[in-house]
């Protein structure tokens, strides 16, 4: 029911706007392995133009943890369902993602490293992983393949500077560059949780993916992605 209200309020916006700006109803869809998968035909009764799909609950032995949690829990979480190992926990996430880009039907790729929020500046008890280990590599070249054999245009994410809880978007630029060479499409997405954050970071975000090779990004309009030069 929320969900129609909602889809309802932003045709009635781009009615209102339609001569200041384009406005599409769009959701973040979980695939959460064995129980949801991003589906437009599902989301298409809701009015759906687009969807993101999207990576946060990633099942272990017994119980799941979330991987942009609160960081205490998904330490718990990871003792208790991946028997305290660091590198099973991440690499399931990645493999949920990895599955998620096989069997679900959307538009882009939502936060593809979000896991990276467990290393943020604010953690008082310090980084849940190297991101500079070997295996740590090894999936992000994995999924960066597992990408671009979808065909998929990947969103480098602001949220989590907006929110503080890091000093780069999503992907990392290591990650960044691995997209950029596979010719991975990225777009622009503030993922804003408040109006105050709707194109939080996007000048930087644009340096940014120059930074990494980039001379365009992709820009969702009229039902299709678009080219713009940066």
């Amino acid at each position: 029911r929320e969900h129609k209200n909602y889809s309802a309020e932003i045709k009635r916006l781009a009615e209102v706007y339609k001569d200041q700006i384009q406005i599409y109803c769009g959701f973040e869809a979980d695939y959460i392995s064995g129980i949801c998968s991003p589906s437009m035909e599902e989301y298409n009764t809701l009015g759906a133009q687009f969807l993101v799909g999207s990576v946060h609950y990633v099942p272990g032995t017994g119980g799941y943890i979330e991987a942009d949690g609160n960081p205490a829990n998904v330490r718990q979480g990871i003792d208790e369902y991946f028997h305290g190992n660091v590198q099973e926990a991440v690499g399931a996430y990645f493999s949920c993602e990895r599955e998620m880009l096989e069997k679900g039907d959307f538009t882009f790729l939502g936060h593809p490293d979000v896991i990276r929020r467990q290393n943020g500046f604010r953690i008082p008890f310090g980084a849940l992983f190297d991101e500079n280990a070997e295996w740590y590599k090894r999936e992000l070249k994995t999924t960066a393949k597992a990408i671009a054999k979808s065909g998929r245009c990947v969103e480098i994410n602001t949220g989590g500077i907006a929110r503080g809880y890091l000093t780069s978007p999503y992907p990392s630029i290591e990650f960044l560059e691995m997209l950029h060479e596979l010719n991975v499409p990225v777009t622009v997405n503030s993922d804003a949780h408040f109006k105050e954050h709707l194109d939080f970071w996007f000048d930087e975000a644009f340096e940014y993916a120059k930074k990494a090779g980039y001379t365009e990004v992709m820009l969702y309009t009229a039902g299709s992605f678009k080219a713009q030069k940066i």
